[in-house]
C-alpha cells in the first residue's frame, strides 16, 4: 500500500509543484488549501504524513497542528513548511508537536530527505509502543544508576521513558516531548559531552541544517524548570562545544 501524504499549502502552484514531486517518488498525495479543510482532512482520513504550512486561511497551521494533537488516537507526523524561520517559531511549532520543521524556500531534495527521516521514525516508534526496544546505550555508574525499563536515574531525578514522566524528589516535572527527549540523550550519555549538532540529530532525528541554537533554546528551558526550580547545576556547559551531564 503507498505511503499518504497531505499536503496543506494555500498557494496552489506550490502544492501543485510540491504534489508531483511526491508523485514521483511513489507516494500517494492529498491536498487541502486551508487549515479547516486540513483538520477535517487530517482527523477523518488516514494519513502517513501532513507537510503544513503555518500560514494559512481559516486556521493557521500550528492552530491545525495543536487541535490534530488533542486527539489522543491522532499521531500522524507533521513537517511545518513555512517561510517563518525565526528559532522561536521552530521551537514553538517543534513543541506543538511537528517532528521538523523547514522553511521556504527549499530544495525539493531536502524536503524528501527529511519526509524519508520523519517516516522512518514514526516506524521506529510504533515499534517502540508494539513494545519493541530501541536504545542508543548509556554509560555505567555515577547519578544515572539505571536504564533498566526505560527508567533513569540522577540523584533525586527520575525519568520513566515508557511513563514519559519525569520527577524530582517526587515532584513531576512537565516537559514538552523535545524537552523529555533532550533529557534522555543526555542522560543516556552521562559522562559524554554532545555537541550542538549531535543533540540536533539525536533529538530530532535528521541532521541538522540551519540553526543549531535551537539546543540553546531547550536546554534553558530544561534548566528553567529543573535546575533553577530544585537548586541544582545538572546540565553543565562545555563551552563551544556542547553539554554534558556528569557523574558527581
Amino acid at each position: 500500500m503507498s505511503t499518504r501524504i497531505l499536503v496543506v499549502e494555500d498557494e496552489e502552484k506550490l502544492a501543485r509543484f510540491i504534489e508531483l514531486e511526491l508523485e514521483h517518488e511513489g507516494y500517494e498525495v492529498s491536498k487541502a488549501f486551508d487549515g479547516r479543510t486540513a483538520l477535517t482532512m487530517a482527523t477523518g482520513e488516514q494519513f502517513d504524513l501532513i507537510l503544513l504550512d503555518i500560514m494559512l486561511p481559516e486556521l493557521n497551521g500550528l492552530e491545525v497542528l495543536r487541535r490534530l494533537r488533542q486527539d489522543d488516537g491522532n499521531n500522524t507526523p507533521v513537517i511545518l513548511v513555512t517561510a517563518r524561520d525565526a528559532v522561536m517559531d521552530k521551537v514553538s511549532g517543534l513543541d506543538a508537536g511537528a517532528v521538523d520543521y523547514i522553511t521556504k524556500p527549499f530544495a525539493i531534495e531536502e524536503l524528501l530527505a527529511r519526509i524519508r527521516v520523519a517516516l522512518k521514525m514514526h516506524s521506529k516508534m510504533m515499534d517502540l509502543e508494539a513494545g519493541g526496544a530501541l536504545k542508543d546505550g548509556a554509560a555505567d555508574g555515577g547519578p544515572v544508576e539505571s536504564a533498566k525499563d526505560g527508567i533513569f536515574v540522577w540523584n533525586k531525578l527520575v525519568l520513566d521513558e515508557k511513563k514519559h514522566t519525569v520527577k524530582y524528589d517526587g515532584h513531576e516535572v512537565n516537559l514538552t516531548n523535545r524537552e523529555f527527549l533532550m533529557l534522555r540523550t543526555l542522560l543516556e550519555n552521562k559522562d559524554i559531552v554532545m555537541s550542538r549538532d549531535t543533540l540536533l540529530e539525536k533529538v530530532c532525528g535528521y541532521d541538522y541544517i540551519g540553526e543549531t541554537n535551537v539546543v540553546d533554546v531547550y536546554i534553558r528551558f530544561l534548566r528553567s524548570k529543573i535546575d533553577e526550580v530544585f537548586g541544582i547545576k545538572m546540565i553543565q556547559t562545555v563551552r563551544g562545544v556542547g553539554y554534558v551531564i556528569k557523574s558527581e
